[in-house]
């Protein structure tokens, strides 16, 4: 009986790909602050996350294109998550990251459902913090940052943008190019500045 409980359950959610989608954000959401209540919050942290999130916002309004439906190609708005992630870790880069998601829904909202915003908003920019687990390796902890924000972008591209596809077009196909074409720019930007600032040295500089 329990068996046949649990595969109705499943089903039901494979039938209603907003509430699968809407399950395993909100499961990814509570992983990331239970390892967040976990970090000591000091002043010196306070004012470094703040400085973080005061020039993404500053950099978001550099925009060099902005797409229709929402997602912009920027002066590396990314940048200053992705320092602050690869100096203090993948945990206060989440942190950052929701805090910013919550910023930029203010700054430049585009909503359509709940779960949608879950997935343009909040776990996208959380996904910076991804560069932390490769702090020796900024190149690839960006890459990988932002291929994270990819995936949020791309599932929230299938699920609640996909009328918005030209007729005969695969909605799959339509987030794929939709969501990379503004952010495969915005990584090589982000990569470009990273190869011209001396990174190491700036971290070095940069206490904890």
């Amino acid at each position: 009986m329990e068996e046949t409980t649990w595969l109705s359950a499943i089903w039901l959610l494979s039938e209603n790909p907003a509430s699968l989608f809407a399950l395993i954000g909100m499961v990814a959401l509570l992983v990331a602050f239970a390892y967040i209540k976990k970090i000591t919050i000091h002043t010196r942290l306070l004012v470094h996350i703040g400085l973080a999130l005061a020039l993404t916002v500053v950099l978001h309004t550099f925009r060099l294109y902005h797409m229709p439906q929402g997602g912009s190609v920027t002066l590396g708005a990314m940048l200053p998550l992705l320092l602050l992630s690869f100096r203090y870790g993948p945990v206060v880069g989440y942190l950052a990251g929701f805090v910013y998601g919550l910023l930029n829904l203010l700054q430049d909202p585009y909503i359509l459902h709940p779960v949608q915003v879950l997935f343009d908003y909040p776990l996208p920019y959380m996904a910076m913090g991804l560069a932390g687990f490769f702090r020796d390796r900024p190149f690839l902890g960006a890459t990988v940052a932002v291929v994270g924000r990819f995936i949020c972008h791309f599932i929230s591209g299938v699920v609640f943008f996909a009328s918005y596809a030209p007729e005969g077009m695969s909605p799959y196909w339509y987030s794929l190019v939709f969501n990379g074409s503004y952010l495969l720019p915005e990584l090589v930007i982000c990569l470009v500045i990273l190869k011209v600032l001396p990174v190491g040295r700036v971290l070095r500089t940069i206490p904890k």
